[in-house]
């Protein structure tokens, strides 16, 4: 497993595995015909951007093969005026990929960029009826309003 920064080349590859994640971690939370309209070029181009913003930062995981099998990204938070705070805007990881340690790998890159950045406070939205929000209890997140936040980051970085 490679954990990277994204690149460009990389937007395809973040869509699909995007696409893929909302149809099964949504399919019994958010209603059927929109997760059937959410388009994989619709997703490239957004994460096109996304890899390009000076503002985000995008980290891929690779399987042995090379194939992106998750995706963590996040950035400046722009809703709260919490000082040095930054967002943890998207993780994703393929269902048959889920459980192997990649979601943890991925956020601790993340986070050492938050690190460098000066960001004291992270935070998550999740959906309440999402299963993955105990992921990020796990990790010490404190719920506020289905808004995780972080205030010490540094046993993700051990």
């Amino acid at each position: 497993m490679l954990i990277r920064e994204a690149t460009l080349a990389d937007a395809e590859g973040i869509a699909i595995v995007h696409v893929d994640c909302w149809r099964t971690t949504y399919k019994d939370i958010v209603p059927s015909d929109f997760l059937d309209k959410i388009s994989y070029k619709k997703r490239k181009d957004i994460w096109i951007k996304n890899i390009t913003s000076d503002e985000n930062h995008v980290y891929v995981a690779e399987n042995n093969e090379g194939k992106i099998v998750g995706f963590i990204s996040g950035g400046k938070r722009e809703k709260n005026k919490v000082e040095d705070s930054g967002d943890l805007t998207a993780i994703y990881i393929l269902e048959n990929s889920q459980r192997m340690g990649i979601g943890k790998k991925l956020t601790k890159e993340l986070f050492f960029k938050f690190e460098e950045l000066g960001f004291k406070t992270i935070f998550v939205e999740v959906l309440e009826d999402n299963k993955s929000r105990y992921f990020y209890e796990a990790f010490g997140a404190e719920l506020n309003l289905l808004v995780y936040e972080w205030r010490d980051i540094s046993p993700i970085l051990l």
